[in-house]
């Protein structure tokens, strides 16, 4: 099983998380401890009411831009968007700034992409809610063309391309991974990516989340099985990645705290999955680091 973990950088603590010495710190606790990828999350403009509202808030800073201070300060360590909302972004901005940093890292960019579900965000940017879906296959659909090579012509729903290049090309280019677990999640995983990323149900999600969440293992594994079935139908084989959050708690820095989360880890392992996100607790940065060293010892070592 390989992790990957979210890294706090969109945390406003003055001087704790947001600092290029607080990046090169975490990062490199991270790389250290053996993970193979940390992830961050993308919200250019969450609703207020949402951010300030406890649950599942958080603040984000532009994964791209913080992912390049990340690529600068380490060697091996994968970096994960989970998740980039596919409609937020014309495809070819969003093609633009994976394949740069994709070329920039070293080929280390694995590219989490959703549907997305926050209305009040879709507003703020200008973009329709109701077609984010539509949106979306538009996006797969002409990125892996852009980072094919040479000219794209392509009328969008919301652009026109009459034959525009753009460069550089990533070889390889990023690994997707579609996130979310709906059937339509499935689908798009199935035809366009090299990963799925759903996630569990929480009383603490939104409706469209929960509805849309994993419900149990043995819901898992049917929805595993379809997408294989689906992959093979699309005539698609290789290596595919299934990455889901940990469920089980970790107790940090105690004995035995890893016990149940390694369990979780064979559990999930006997119907597929190769990867897990885990979010640590980080009420300061040098607990973070902490955290990750006792991770690195007590996880990944026994993974």
């Amino acid at each position: 099983m390989k992790f990957s973990i979210a890294m706090p950088l969109g945390n406003i603590a003055p001087g704790e998380f947001q600092t290029p010495q607080a990046v090169r710190e975490i990062s490199q606790a991270l790389e250290a401890a053996g993970v193979g990828a940390g992830y961050l999350t993308d919200h250019p403009a969450p609703s207020a009411e949402w951010l300030h509202g406890g649950g599942m808030a958080h603040d984000a800073l532009d994964p791209f831009t913080a992912f390049a201070f990340v690529a600068a300060a380490t060697e091996r360590l994968l970096l994960h968007t989970n998740i980039i909302v596919a409609a937020y972004r014309n495809p070819f901005l969003t093609a633009k700034s994976a394949a740069t940093l994709q070329t920039l890292s070293g080929g280390r960019l694995v590219l989490g992409l959703g549907a997305g579900y926050q209305k009040a965000e879709f507003e703020a940017l200008g973009i329709d809610f109701h077609k984010r879906g539509r949106l979306f296959d538009e996006a797969l659909e002409v990125m892996q063309q852009i980072w094919a090579g040479g000219p794209v012509t392509y009328q969008g729903m919301n652009f026109n391309a009459p034959g525009n290049e753009s460069r550089p090309i990533p070889n390889p280019p990023p690994a997707i991974w579609i996130g979310g677990g709906s059937d339509k999640a499935v689908e798009r995983a199935a035809r366009w990516a090299d990963g799925w990323c759903p996630f569990f149900a929480a009383p603490s999600m939104s409706k469209l989340n929960r509805d849309t969440g994993i419900h149990s293992v043995e819901h898992l594994a049917e929805k595993i099985a379809r997408l294989m079935e689906l992959r093979g139908e699309a005539g698609r084989s290789g290596a595919f990645d299934i990455c889901i959050g940990a469920r089980a708690r970790v107790g940090f820095g105690k004995p035995g705290g890893a016990d149940l989360l390694l369990a979780e880890a064979e559990e999930l392992a006997a119907v597929g999955v190769d990867w897990m996100f885990v979010d640590p607790p980080h009420p300061s940065r040098q607990a973070f680091v902490e955290h990750m060293q006792w991770f690195g010892e007590e996880v990944v070592a026994h993974s």
